[in-house]
Parts: C-alpha cells; structure tokens; sequence
C-alpha cells in the first residue's frame, strides 16, 4: 500500500523550485495505546478541566490563554492576539545553506519526515538528492508551518530526501550541567574496555537484529486476554549482584563475550599456534606437579 502524504509544499533555493510531498516516518499502528476506562461499567472516560479554586468543570469556551512569567501570575492573550503572532504557513522549505552532514550532532534532531517529489519536481528532486549525497553535505532551511517557524536539514537518505525537525540551540540543555565526577581512567582499565568494545564490535548497523521485547510481550498478553485466556508470564530473573571493582568487571564482561561467541555459528576461534602453546603450557605445569 503506498503511504499517504501528510502535506505538500516546496523546497526553494534560488531560482529553484522543487514541488513535494510529505510524508511521517513513523508506523502509527506500531504504538500500542491503553485508554482510561470506568471501573464500574468499562466506559471511556473524557477528560475535563477543573478550576481548584472555583471547585467547578470548565468548558472550553471558557478557556483562555495565559503565559506565567511568575509563580502564579499570568499574562493573559486573545486568541487575535496569539493569531498575530503566528508565522504566515506558507509550506515552503527555505534552503538557506549547505552544510557538512557530519557538522550537525544527532542532538539536534528531533521529528524526522519523508520527502517525495510532487507533481513535475521528479528530475529536481533526485538531482538535489545526489548533490546533495555526492558532496556529502545536507540542507539547512527554515519551514513555516501551523503558525511555526521551524529549522529543520534536508539530508540524502536512501534514493530520495530525508526532512530532520531540529532543536533551536536555546533548547537544548549545555552538557555543562551534567556532573561527570573527578574520575582518572587508568591505563590498564582502558586497554581492557578497548578489548570489551573490540570484541563485540560490528561494522554496521542493522536495527531489524533488534525488536522491542515490551512491546511483544504486551501484545503476547492482549491477544491472550482477548481470547478469554488467563495471563501467563515467565517469572523475572533476579538483578545481578552490583559489581564494584572496575578491573573485575572489565575482565568478568570479556569472559562473558568470549563465551557468548563461542557458543555462536559465527564463533571466533583462537589461532591454532595460540591454542598450541597454551597446551604445552599446561603439559609443562602438570609436569612440574
């Protein structure tokens, strides 16, 4: 079946203009939802507003908005004044430069939406998408849209062109914020993390290996219930005693993933003249014994 547009509009830069469409990234259906039922009679429930203070439900119409610039006290707007502010939507994709796609920290990112060519744009479409892909760089522009002014990056994506939403950096929290201790890596401790992190390296990213085991137990238990069965779950393994020597744990986690490989089809065999020598290591102990 193929995916439905959830808006249109134009990337321009210079005299170029290229129709497209747009489209969500995202599987809705994937989420699961729960809904808030009455215990008594399994009814939706709506929500409602409250004002504590008058101890009464408020309906919409008698709703306004307020921006609180103390605690408790609030400049209020008119839905005129708050029209007046919005940005005129004109669903076009503003290019304003090009730059290195490796320059923009993922941090940046939030919502991510596809980009199709619309009605006569196939030709620029791809050609944007191969410069784009042949130098390596991506698309800074600015979207107007449902009264926003959004700073989103174009970048190549498979064959066509991918739209990533970003964060004004006022949004964003400085990491300086984060206490990160005054903790001195020894030497010894990081050539043991390099071989943890060599041996379960893998060169590529392949995130269909990895499934949400939350999910599927949920709907593991939804069908069961829908089909009148009683729930069944396996019993929770008991959380690990916590570890507190460094070392230990480095060299406990690289006995762990030897193992693990070992077990494997793809298993990492040790050379043979490794495997040799630690034999006639042992013969030579057993001698000395």
């Amino acid at each position: 079946m193929a995916a439905r547009p959830i808006a249109s509009g134009t990337i321009s830069f210079g005299l170029v203009a290229i129709p497209i469409k747009m489209f969500s990234t995202a599987e809705s259906d994937a989420r699961i939802q729960f809904n808030s039922l009455h215990k008594t009679c399994g009814t939706r429930v709506r929500q409602q507003f409250y004002c504590p203070k008058d101890e009464v439900v408020v309906s919409r119409d008698d709703l306004i908005k307020g921006y609180q610039f103390a605690k408790d006290q609030y400049v209020i707007f008119t839905p005129d004044e708050l029209k007046e502010m919005e940005l005129a939507s004109t669903q076009s994709i503003d290019i304003k430069e090009f730059v290195p796609l490796s320059e923009v920290d993922p941090l940046f990112y939030e919502k991510a939406y596809y980009l199709g060519p619309d009605k006569g744009g196939a030709k620029p479409y791809a050609l944007l998408a191969e410069a784009m892909k042949a130098t390596g760089r991506a698309a800074l522009a600015r979207y107007a849209a449902r009264g926003k002014d959004y700073l989103v990056l174009l970048r190549p994506f498979e064959d066509g062109i991918m739209m990533q939403q970003l964060r004004y950096t006022d949004e964003i929290r400085a990491f300086d914020d984060v206490d990160l201790g005054d903790a001195k890596v020894e030497p010894a401790e990081l050539d043991l993390a390099k071989q943890l992190v060599e041996q379960i390296a893998s060169d590529h990213f392949t995130p269909e290996a990895y499934h949400d085991g939350v999910r599927e137990q949920v709907m593991a238990a939804i069908e069961q219930k829908v089909a009148g069965q009683e729930l069944t779950f396996a019993p929770k393994e008991e959380p690990k005693a916590q570890v507190i020597d460094l070392m230990e744990a480095l060299k406990a986690s690289l006995g762990e993933a030897k193992g693990d490989d070992a077990s494997s089809d793809g298993a990492k065999r040790k050379p043979a003249k490794k495997a040799a020598a630690t034999t006639e290591r042992a013969k030579r102990a057993n001698t000395k014994k």
